[in-house]
């Protein structure tokens, strides 16, 4: 499986997951001429794109959905209330709904030789989900915009071989910052954003043997930084990753406004 991160942040996401024979972003964030221009960096045409898979409705997952729709015909994949929700988003301008295909959190639906996963999340919108990919035995997730995590996205997330996964703040900076205190009340609470300790704390249960890779993504532009969501994060797992033998295991961490390295597994 091929797995590159166009843009991940606050302000924008847009994740390209591929096999040899099917092609997939999750969520359109972003312009469409960034995405074209990401996806040209790895030589790959938007005309051979096989589907959208949309996380939640918010803006920094949806901002190009409408423009990609109608310029590439493509089948966007999301759970009904989000869909909802995107119908009834102006912003987005002509949506053929035809196109909205709908999926159930917790039952898999299968693109191509991709078998997808869209795993319930807790976090403010409508009906939000992970989504967790997997071909030929390899597995790639994508685990971003929830508050909080329990029993069911550890067991959904286990034998990855790779994983993007939201390290939004850091609580100090988000606490002394300035943003509103309902706000910062938002992000901090259940159906919020994972701080970088809480992240690395969910990796250290998800980590085993063969992981060969972790990218930090959805990084807060004002409550968070590059080297400090790594630094934390590498801490949080660096025991758990000694136990597990991961000598091989790459911690990344996804840009805002510029593309990642192509990983292949």
């Amino acid at each position: 499986m091929k797995f590159y991160s166009i843009a991940s942040g606050s302000s924008g996401n847009c994740i390209y997951v591929a096999s040899e024979r099917t092609r997939l972003l999750v969520d359109v964030g972003i312009s469409k001429k960034r995405i074209e221009e990401g996806l040209s960096m790895i030589e790959v045409s938007p005309q051979s794109l096989d589907g959208i898979f949309i996380t939640h409705e918010h803006s920094d997952h949806i901002k190009g959905l409408g423009v990609m729709m109608r310029k590439y015909r493509l089948p966007v994949f999301a759970t009904p209330g989000t869909i909802e929700q995107i119908l009834k988003c102006r912003s987005l301008g002509e949506i053929d709904s035809e196109l909205l295909q709908p999926i159930t959190r917790d039952e898999q639906v299968i693109v191509g030789d991709i078998s997808v996963l869209p795993v319930r999340t807790s976090h403010d919108a409508a009906e939000p989900v992970a989504y967790r990919f997997t071909c030929e035995g390899k597995r790639v997730a994508v685990l971003t915009d929830l508050g909080t995590y329990d029993e069911h996205i550890v067991a959904t997330m286990q034998n990855l071989d790779g994983i993007l996964i939201e390290a939004n703040h850091d609580v100090r900076m988000l606490q002394v910052g300035s943003y509103p205190y309902y706000l910062k009340q938002r992000i901090l609470g259940d159906q919020g954003h994972l701080s970088n300790e809480v992240s690395g704390q969910l990796l250290c249960e998800l980590i085993h043997d063969n992981m060969k890779m972790i990218m930090l993504g959805h990084l807060s532009q004002e409550n968070n930084l590059e080297e400090l969501a790594f630094e934390t994060i590498r801490q949080e797992i660096e025991c758990s990753a000694r136990e597990h033998g991961c000598r091989e295991l790459c911690i990344d961490v996804a840009k805002r406004n510029d593309p990642s390295r192509l990983y292949e597994f």
